[in-house]
C-alpha cells in the first residue's frame, strides 16, 4: 500500500529546479530533529528547490521547516505521520526498492542521492510519527478535530483528512488482514450521529469495524453474517448512535448490529416473488428509526422492513404501471430521505434508465422522476440549502471527463445543474460547516494514469471538492489517494 499523492508538478517541476542566489534557511530555525534537519534542510530545502523563496517553482513544496512541510505540495501532503509507506517524501528519496517504493526523479535532483543511512533515518523518523525537535507529532493536539474520511475498495485503508487544511493527516489500516490479496474491500463508511465513531463494512469480510473519531484507532470488530459469508455493501446508523444495519448483496440478508454491546444478528434472506434472495445494496432508516428501506439492486424493488417485526416486511415496485413505467429493470442502487422525511429518493442505475425516482413516504407512491446523468449511484443531502447531490459515475455529459455530479433542488424536484468533478465519481459527503462537498473519484476504468505506482492492484483515485456557495468545483484540489476510493464520511467538530 505504498501510494500517495505527488502530482505531475512534482514529476516535472521538481526535476527542473534551478538554483537562485539565496541562501538556504538557517538550520536552527527548522524545527526538525537534528539528524533529520541535516538531511532535509541541508539537501532538500536548498536554494532553487524546496525553500520558501523557490517553492513556487517546485510544486509549492516548502521543506524549510517542520511546520510548513505539512502543508505539502499544491496538491496535498508529502509526509503522513507513522506511515512512511504512504509518504512521498520517502518515495522520491529512495533508490533501493528493497527498502520501499522508488519513484523518479530521485531527489535531490542533479545531486548525489541520499545514502541508505540517510534514507532510513527519514523513513524511521516518519514511522515514529515525524515529530518535531520537541517530540510533538503533527495533528495530535486536538482530539475533537474536524475531519473527513475516505475508504478505498482496492486497498484496505482509510485516509483521514484534516478539514481545516485539507491535507491527509493519517492513514489507517482497516479490516482483519490489512495488505491481504485480494483486499477485504472496505465498501462503505459512516460516522455515527454523535460524532464519536466511524464504522466500516466490507465486501470481502463479514465484520463491522468501529473506530474512534478522536484517535482514529480501532475500538471493536463486530462479526456479522452468522458464520455465512456475504457481500456487505452499506450500513445505516440509528440517530442515537447505538444501532447499525448493514445489507448483504450476495445473500439478501440484513445484519442488525448493536454498536454498544459489539454484537449482531443477521436475518433473511427476504424472498420476493421470482427472486428468493434479492441482491441488497442501499439502506436507510425512516424518521422514527423503526423501519428499514433497502434497495434490491438487480430488479425494480425496494424492501420496507420493520426492525421489530421483520416477518411483516413489504416489497415496493419502483416501476409501477403508469406514465413513468419503463420496459427495463430500474436497478435501484442507493436510497435516502429528504431532510423532513416526507419523501425518499432512489438512484436507478440501469443504463437505459439513469433516473432518480421520488416517492411519498406516507404511501410509497411514485411522485416524480428526475432524469440525471449516466449510472447514478450515491447521494448526499445539503439540508440548509435543500439540495440533493448525486454521483453519476459513468456520465459523458462533459466530453473530457467520465462522470458528473447532479444537483437536485428538493423544493422543485428538478435537476438544476451538472458539475464536472473528476473521473468516475462515486462516494460523496456534504460538510455543512466548511460549506463544501467532498467527492471520491474512482478513476477505475480508462481514467488518467496515476502519478506514482501503487502496491495494490489497480490505479490510484483522487478527490474533488465542490463549493456549496457557488456550486462549482474548487480548483487546485486533486489529492491522489489509494486504489478505488469508494466512500466518504465527515466528522464535524463539536
Amino acid at each position: 500500500m505504498k501510494n500517495y499523492y505527488w502530482f505531475t508538478l512534482v514529476l516535472v517541476l521538481l526535476s527542473s529546479c534551478t538554483y537562485d542566489q539565496y541562501e538556504p534557511v538557517v538550520v536552527s530555525s527548522s524545527g526538525y530533529p537534528t539528524q533529520v534537519e541535516s538531511i532535509i534542510v541541508g539537501k532538500c530545502a536548498t536554494a532553487g528547490c524546496h525553500n520558501t523563496i523557490s517553492k513556487n517553482a517546485a510544486a509549492g513544496l516548502d521543506l524549510s521547516n517542520w511546520e510548513v512541510m505539512f502543508e505539502g505540495t499544491n496538491n496535498g501532503a508529502v509526509t503522513i505521520p507513522y506511515r512512511s509507506d504512504f509518504s512521498t517524501l520517502c518515495y522520491f528519496t529512495n533508490v533501493d526498492s528493497s527498502l520501499g517504493l522508488v519513484v523518479l526523479p530521485t531527489m535531490p535532483v542533479n545531486e548525489n542521492p541520499l545514502s541508505e543511512a540517510e534514507y532510513l533515518a527519514l523513513k524511521n523518523w516518519i514511522d515514529a510519527g515525524a515529530p518535531n525537535k520537541e517530540g510533538f507529532v503533527k495533528f495530535s493536539d486536538d482530539l475533537n478535530r474536524h475531519k473527513f474520511y475516505v475508504v478505498n475498495q482496492g486497498c484496505d485503508v482509510a485516509t483521514v483528512f484534516d478539514a481545516d487544511t485539507r491535507v491527509a493527516m493519517r492513514i489507517v489500516d482497516v479490516g482483519q488482514n490489512p495488505g491481504a490479496s485480494p483486499p477485504e474491500s472496505p465498501h462503505n463508511i459512516k460516522v455515527t450521529p454523535d460524532g464519536l465513531y466511524w464504522c466500516v463494512v466490507f465486501l470481502n469480510a463479514d465484520i463491522v469495524q468501529v473506530f474512534s473519531t478522536a484517535t482514529d484507532q480501532l475500538v471493536k470488530t463486530i462479526p456479522i453474517g452468522n458464520g455465512i459469508a456475504g457481500g456487505w455493501n452499506t450500513l445505516t446508523i440509528s440517530k442515537d448512535s447505538k444501532k447499525a444495519y448493514s445489507v448483504d448483496y450476495n445473500g439478501g440478508r440484513v445484519a442488525f448490529v448493536d454498536l454498544e454491546a459489539g454484537t449482531s444478528n443477521t436475518v433473511g434472506p427476504f424472498p420476493i416473488t421470482g427472486n428468493p434472495s434479492p441482491n441488497l445494496h442501499g439502506v436507510a432508516l425512516n424518521a422514527t428509526d423503526d423501519t428499514l428501506y433497502v434497495t434490491c439492486q438487480e430488479i425494480s424493488k425496494i424492501l420496507k422492513i420493520p426492525v421489530n417485526d421483520i416477518i411483516n416486511y413489504q416489497d415496493i415496485n419502483i416501476n409501477p404501471i403508469g406514465p413513468w413505467q419503463l420496459p427495463f429493470p430500474m436497478k435501484p442502487h442507493e436510497i435516502i430521505f429528504s431532510p423532513d422525511y416526507s419523501k425518499y429518493f432512489v438512484t436507478c442505475q440501469d443504463t437505459n434508465v439513469n433516473q432518480v425516482r421520488v416517492f411519498n413516504t406516507s404511501n410509497d407512491q411514485l411522485v416524480q422522476v428526475i432524469p440525471v446523468g449516466k449510472v447514478p449511484l450515491e447521494f448526499a443531502v445539503y439540508e440548509d440549502g435543500n439540495l440533493l447531490f448525486v454521483t453519476n459515475t459513468e456520465d459523458d455529459f462533459f466530453p473530457d471527463m467520465r462522470g458528473s455530479i447532479s444537483v437536485i433542488d428538493l423544493n422543485t424536484l428538478t435537476e438544476i445543474k451538472k458539475i464536472k468533478v473528476g473521473w468516475q465519481p462515486h462516494g460523496i459527503a456534504v460538510d455543512p460547516v466548511k460549506q463544501v462537498v467532498y467527492i471520491a473519484n474512482r478513476n477505475y476504468t480508462g481514467g488518467p494514469a496515476p502519478h506514482h505506482a501503487a502496491s495494490c492492484a489497480g490505479k490510484n483515485g483522487y478527490l474533488s471538492i465542490i463549493d456549496l456557495n457557488t456550486l462549482e468545483r474548487i480548483p487546485d484540489f486533486k489529492p491522489e489517494v489509494s486504489v478505488d476510493p469508494y466512500a466518504v464520511g465527515v466528522r464535524v467538530k463539536n
